[in-house]
């Protein structure tokens, strides 16, 4: 029996504790690393006493060694899961044999060896089963690996270590002042109760902890992405800000036309052409000035996909502009430069991570039918898979759906390919040459 309930099962519960470590670092490890892992926990089970204090610390010690170095996954989130492992598995046994020691004084008239045999089996095998199911619940809600902040890590190891010692003192003072028999010499085991008790709550406080976690991370996140926002508006705004100062200047460009007209006609009636092409010569020159690379049929939207695209030029890439808005339409402005100042940004940096030589493209276009406009970003790229979606792709998704819409990306050999579906009814004053057509003429190259 000793065989059995300590090196069978001793190993079963290792290769468990193990196999969800993997889960929860969410590594990849082959059989051998089971089988070599389960062997090294059968070593230590020999030599290490059952039920001290010391084999749950080197079996803890144990986890965080395969962690780190078969799973290769870094210390923090290793010790931080490898403590979680035990005390889950610790807890979880506790729990089923407190809860057997109650029913055992029940069941003292039946033969106490065949009792005996079936409650350590059936101890075994529930507790098992109550681990499984409570790593199960770890790795479905509260997986943080990907999430884990350095700095926030002893928020949520701080309480779960003095939950695991506690566990373990609470136990050995109650066993130890345990009174296995009454005057009359029968069993009395009125400490389980407290104990399972304990050791309940135990397991409750693991996953308010890991809940309160989560949400805290949740909440860091959810900052992280409004100060972005912040900044984003700020500089969008800032755009906004820009075209209207140039449209000022263009409507006082275009107020003085007459003025410029009748200077140059003066210049050119008393014979003074150089003067007069000089004139023309700085007329063209603020015109020029006001004028945007980009054209759109939409100012703000100008100024960014110009600023955009300059920059993009500037780093030596090809950039091509082939976009008409309806203007004035029912989309907002600022969300037009949400999806495009973040679509654009990601093919900058996409076409930045490119080796040298290598093509590097930016391609955007717009085809507008109806209600329906679509927008595509496409710029070369280099590797087999996506990047994960950060904070600008969900924006750009947000912003699709605030108007019924929907957002794609995919990759297409060499290219990576963002497409954003809008559908919004057209402003009643808009024309439906500005709807129904694709306009050729806004062609930029650089």
């Amino acid at each position: 029996m000793d065989l059995f309930n300590i090196y069978i099962m001793g190993s079963v519960q290792i290769f468990i504790g193990f196999y969800f470590l993997t889960r929860f670092l969410k590594k990849k490890v082959s059989c051998l690393y089971f089988f070599l892992f389960s062997f090294a926990g059968f070593i230590f089970i020999s030599v290490i006493p059952s039920g001290s204090m010391i084999e749950l610390v080197l079996y803890v010690l144990l986890l965080t060694t395969g962690g780190i170095f078969i799973c290769q996954g870094d210390r923090e989130s290793v010790v931080l899961y490898a403590v979680l492992t035990a005390e889950i598995m610790q807890l979880s046994f506790g729990v089923i044999n407190s809860l057997l020691t109650i029913l055992y004084p029940w069941l003292l008239s039946f033969d106490h060896k065949r009792v005996g045999i079936l409650l350590m089996i059936l101890g075994n095998v529930a507790s098992c089963f109550l681990a499984v199911f409570c790593y199960w619940l770890v790795w479905r809600y509260f997986s943080f690996y990907d999430t884990i902040k350095k700095k926030y890590l002893l928020i949520i190891l701080t309480p779960i270590v003095m939950i695991f010692f506690m566990e373990q003192y609470i136990s050995s003072v109650i066993y130890g002042n345990l009174n296995i028999a009454d005057e009359n010499g029968a069993a009395w085991y009125k400490n389980h109760v407290q104990l399972l008790i304990i050791q309940f709550l135990g397991m409750i406080s693991l996953f308010c902890i890991m809940f309160a976690y989560k949400k805290l991370l949740e909440n860091f996140h959810l900052s992280t992405e409004l100060s972005l926002l912040e900044q984003q508006e700020h500089s969008l705004n800032q755009y906004v800000e820009e075209v209207r100062t140039r449209y000022e200047k263009t409507k006082s460009f275009r107020h003085d036309i007459k003025n410029h007209i009748s200077v140059v006609k003066e210049l050119l009636q008393r014979g003074r052409t150089e003067q007069a092409l000089d004139y023309i010569g700085d007329m063209e020159s603020m015109a020029t000035e006001l004028s945007f690379s980009c054209s759109t049929n939409n100012p703000v939207v100008d100024m960014l996909v110009g600023n955009k695209l300059g920059i993009a030029g500037a780093l030596g890439m090809d950039v091509h502009c082939s976009l008409i808005l309806p203007y004035p339409c029912l989309v907002r402005d600022i969300d037009f430069c949400v999806i495009l100042s973040n679509a654009l940004d990601n093919a900058i940096h996409a076409c930045q991570r490119l080796d040298h030589g290598e093509e590097k493209y930016i391609r955007l276009t717009g085809r507008i039918q109806g209600d329906l406009i679509l927008l595509e970003v496409e710029n070369s790229f280099q590797g087999e898979k996506l990047p994960p979606r950060g904070t600008g792709l969900s924006n750009i998704k947000m912003v699709a759906e605030k108007y019924q819409g929907a957002m794609s990306i995919k990759t297409q050999g060499s290219a990576c390919i963002l497409s954003v579906l809008l559908i919004i009814p057209q402003h009643p004053g808009s024309s439906s040459q500005q709807t129904d057509s694709f306009d050729e003429a806004g062609s930029r190259r650089r």
